[in-house]
């Protein structure tokens, strides 16, 4: 597995990085659950989302925010790991400055923090926001949404509940020249506990080889 090293705005990031060998390979980070509550960059949804791009042939980076595993800081609520994640992709495109396409995928908190992320980038062509928790976290700042992407949800989530994810989608639907995917798993929870996580990876991949082709004509 190939660990990385890289600075962040409070010491190393410890991250796992997976290049291709196309130079200009699409990349894309994945950002973790939060950190306060046991997310760590080995969470079940974050690790099968770091393998869906890299099968699709991106070049992946997911990391440890600030105080998690070996990354150094402490936890400083999303403030911090907003630059965390700006420094992993500053680190990414640093190796990779042929890419086409630059995306960000993130669950729960990690949800919130990519979009944030998206905000800052103009760079970033695409989303996928798995359990985005609307019911905790202001989006707000999403006026305009900057770039079309994805986001999942399931019926019972009982962490960030439906019907917030709807409100959500439901103000990204108005804006215009983006859109926003929305797909809701029946009976899947906030972790996509089996047997809803090979399912929702499929919605994933399949989302992002159509908009690969879209954009490559």
């Amino acid at each position: 597995m190939p660990e990385v090293i890289f600075p962040g705005p409070e010491g190393r990031l410890e991250g796992r990085y997976h290049p291709q060998k196309m130079r200009d390979a699409p990349i894309a980070i994945v950002l973790h659950p939060h950190p306060q509550f046991g997310g760590t960059m080995n969470n079940r949804v974050v690790y099968n989302l770091h393998y869906a791009f890299l099968e699709l042939g991106f070049t992946v980076l997911r990391f440890n925010f600030r105080g998690v595993g070996r990354s150094q800081g402490e936890y400083d609520q999303g403030i911090g790991e907003l630059s965390d994640a700006a420094a992993a992709l500053d680190y990414l495109q640093s190796m990779n400055n042929n890419a086409k396409h630059c995306w960000v995928a993130g669950f729960s908190f990690g949800a919130w923090i990519g979009m944030q992320l998206l905000m800052r980038r103009p760079e970033i062509t695409g989303f996928i926001s798995v359990s985005p928790p609307a019911n905790m976290y202001d989006f707000s700042f999403l006026a305009p949404c900057p770039s079309s992407g994805l986001i999942i949800n399931g019926t019972n989530d009982r962490v960030a509940p439906p019907k917030d994810t709807h409100t959500l989608v439901g103000k990204l639907h108005e804006q215009k020249g983006i859109t926003v995917t929305h797909e809701e798993m029946e009976g899947a929870g906030h972790f996509f506990e089996d047997p809803h996580m090979e399912p929702m990876i499929g919605l994933v991949q399949d989302y992002v080889k159509r908009r690969l082709t879209e954009t490559s004509r």
